[in-house]
């Protein structure tokens, strides 16, 4: 009789759990889609009052990507472009470095919800309806998709282009909308343009080299701050360390007409760092969006990487007929207000006047924000973190999470591929099992492609506290994995 009371309690005890989740995906579905329905409406709104107040602060309306596609003609090159509903194809570009190929659709290709929820109620009526029918659809769709994501272009970047290529106007430095502290600033009164780098360890290059590669909306505070303290010294005086602020972020160059491709990250890691200190091979250690930068620099370095280090890797494999960029930037920003890390990259991803509105509140204010930090907590924790959160501006965070995360959706598979194929080194991966923004399944999905991977998941760890709060064991980790790659060289 105990028994069964037992097991009616445990099974009434899953059915709870179990509506009780149930209830609560539903409330949480509902409350999205009110609040991000408001939120398409607001951008469109934000829109028009940036282009007035740009206009009447700066002269001249600051582009956006809420127009659409158009043909322009640059200074010294040309860009054909056609019209909504035409063929869109580049006929000829010249006299630029930035390859078109680099800029993800994602930027300019953002359906509001309620018109992405119609679109999907109606494709699965058809679906239900005539399953033959919608086959060849999607095969057709399919097609046309991966024809024109390539080379769709927004009349935004031709303007862009035109700046870099023309010799248009430039906005000032720093624009009204960007702090204007001396941290945010101090690149523009740099003689060279290149990035921050924290370097330490020995001056000469006696020994092996390792380069940090910090995510999205950081800086090389992650790394400064957390783990180069805790470096034994025999590994400081064996290693020469680089943390990195890259483009756009911290106290690196935060140029207005960037477009932050993958191409322009590279060649300023390259410059900064491989070049400029004479470094031939060497460790990378990255985290997040870093992944991204640190498996495309591995793939063009492959006999130069000693060990690969990556912190929560962002690869979700496309499903088939899925175009690659549309689907990670889904995953990444799913437009769902819980949890709140997946409602705050939703804000970043979908809404490019709400996120820029939380640039000048936040990012421009950060001074404030890491005072009232410091007076609410009585100067007993740093604000590292928030400083690396704020010193960046709109067009930095909103170009290199669309071209950087969501652009180069469609490569991570092929530099997976490189990496098992032509790279010697270990591979390393470390992910928070409490990770809500990344799942622990990307890591797992990374292990498929590269068999040798080693995965470790850190229980009770979210997507920061990875290397924020475990830092000294992390070293020690690491260390060990240096430690190992020099072994087996």
């Amino acid at each position: 009789m105990w028994e069964a009371a037992l097991v009616f309690g445990g099974k009434m005890s899953v059915m709870i759990r179990t509506t009780l989740a149930i209830i609560g995906k539903l409330i949480n579905d509902v409350l999205s889609f009110v609040i991000f329905s408001i939120l398409d409406v607001l951008d469109l709104v934000l829109c028009f009052v940036y282009k007035v107040i740009d206009f009447f602060i700066e002269a001249e309306w600051k582009p956006c990507y809420c127009s659409s596609p158009k043909e322009a003609m640059s200074g010294t090159g040309r860009i054909l472009v056609s019209e909504k509903g035409q063929s869109k194809k580049i006929v000829c570009l010249t006299s630029t470095k930035i390859q078109l190929e680099e800029i993800s659709d994602t930027l300019y290709t953002r359906p509001s919800l309620v018109a992405e929820v119609s679109k999907t109620t109606v494709k699965e009526l058809k679906r239900r309806k005539i399953n033959d029918a919608t086959t060849m659809v999607a095969s057709i769709n399919k097609s046309t998709v991966r024809s024109s994501s390539t080379f769709t272009v927004n009349n935004t970047i031709v303007e862009m282009l035109q700046e870099k290529i023309g010799g248009h106007k430039s906005h000032p430095i720093p624009r009204w909308s960007d702090c204007d502290c001396d941290t945010c600033n101090s690149w523009s009164n740099a003689c060279k343009d290149t990035l921050f780098v924290h370097t330490d360890g020995p001056k000469d290059n006696v020994g092996d080299d390792v380069l940090f590669i910090h995510g999205f909306i950081s800086s090389s505070a992650f790394w400064t701050e957390t783990l180069f303290p805790n470096f034994s010294k025999s590994t400081k005086s064996a290693y020469r360390l680089f943390a990195i602020d890259l483009l756009g972020f911290g106290r690196s160059p935060k140029p207005h007409d960037s477009l932050y491709t993958i191409k322009e990250h590279l060649d300023m890691i390259e410059r900064s760092v491989l070049e400029a200190h004479k470094v031939k091979s060497f460790h990378i250690v990255a985290h997040s969006l870093g992944c991204i930068l640190a498996l495309a620099l591995a793939v063009k370095y492959p006999n130069s990487v000693k060990s690969l280090t990556l912190l929560a890797p962002p690869y979700f494999p496309t499903p088939k007929g899925e175009q690659a960029t549309q689907y990670m930037m889904r995953k990444v920003a799913p437009r769902r207000v819980w949890p709140l890390i997946a409602f705050g990259a939703s804000l970043a991803c979908w809404y490019e006047h709400v996120s820029r509105t939380i640039c000048l509140l936040i990012c421009k204010n950060h001074r404030i924000w890491e005072f009232l930090t410091k007076l609410i907590t009585r100067n007993r924790i740093k604000t590292y973190l928030i400083k690396g959160f704020c010193c960046h501006t709109h067009n930095a965070a909103w170009h290199t999470l669309h071209n950087i995360i969501c652009g180069t959706a469609g490569k991570i598979e092929g530099y997976l591929d490189t990496v098992q194929n032509r790279l010697s080194c270990s591979v390393h991966i470390f992910h928070g099992e409490d990770d809500e923004l990344i799942p622990v399944e990307c890591s797992s999905n990374v292990k498929t492609k590269v068999p040798r991977a080693n995965v470790n998941v850190v229980e009770k760890k979210d997507h920061i506290t990875i290397v924020v709060g475990r830092q000294e064991a992390f070293a020690r980790e690491l260390e060990e994995i240096w430690k190992t790659s020099k072994l087996i060289g």
